[in-house]
């Protein structure tokens, strides 16, 4: 059986990958209590509206959650494998289909709001409040697609702080601030906080693969195997 240092030496490193996924989930609760506590200030609609859309978003965000769970240990395998034309082109298929994906929710937040919102037989008030949100929550999509896809490229080769710099940007650092900001100047302006903060996060995903790609991406052929963690 395995040594008891050793045992130890792999669970520090499946915490070490593990821990942005664990801080996320942390993370997600907070930021509905205070996304919550924004719109309590204007309706219990507007409370409601958000808890429909994230019901509803869940259906075109779990498909792609799911595709990063394949992509993580294929990317993983390649980097310690030293393949640098297969981690590009498994990051490179997986935006492509993250955001094939995206935009087809995209589409359905746009064309059918009201049809999504009736399915809850959701009141004229929560339509007026409901549809608007939702086209201008939408417009976050495909962003987000480019910050999951990123964030999971980081954990696979062993960067959980970059994955978990991001998430932090995403879910706190950029939308609550905004939105509260936005809440000075009408409901409908509080929707905007998700793309803006899903863009800058963008922005901040790109920079940091970027630096990373040509520190440890660029000549990654040329490097000495090693694993992912």
């Amino acid at each position: 059986p395995p040594k008891p240092v050793v045992m130890r030496k792999y669970v520090r490193q499946i915490y070490r990958l593990g821990y942005p996924s664990i801080f996320m989930q942390m993370l997600y609760t907070v930021y509905i209590m205070a996304l919550n506590m924004i719109l309590a200030g204007f309706s219990d609609d507007a409370v409601t509206v958000l808890g429909l859309y994230y019901k509803l978003q869940s259906f075109v965000f779990m498909p792609v959650f799911g595709l990063t769970h394949g992509l993580m240990p294929i990317m993983g395998y390649n980097y310690g494998a030293r393949k640098k034309a297969r981690l590009l082109s498994c990051l490179c298929i997986g935006l492509c289909i993250a955001c094939g994906i995206m935009a087809v929710g995209t589409l359905l937040f746009w064309i059918f709001p009201a049809q999504l919102l009736t399915i809850f037989d959701g009141s004229g008030e929560m339509l007026a409040i409901g549809v608007p949100a939702f086209r201008s929550i939408s417009l976050c999509f495909i962003p987000a697609a480019f910050g999951i896809i990123f964030s999971t490229i980081f954990q696979a080769v062993g960067r959980g702080k970059n994955s978990l710099f991001i998430s932090v940007l995403r879910q706190l650092v950029i939308i609550l601030p905004t939105a509260y900001l936005f809440s000075k100047i009408g409901l409908r302006y509080v929707w905007y906080a998700f793309p803006l903060a899903e863009i800058i996060s963008l922005v901040a995903s790109l920079l940091l693969f970027s630096r990373f790609y040509k520190l440890h991406i660029h000549n990654l052929e040329n490097k000495p195997a090693s694993p992912a963690v």
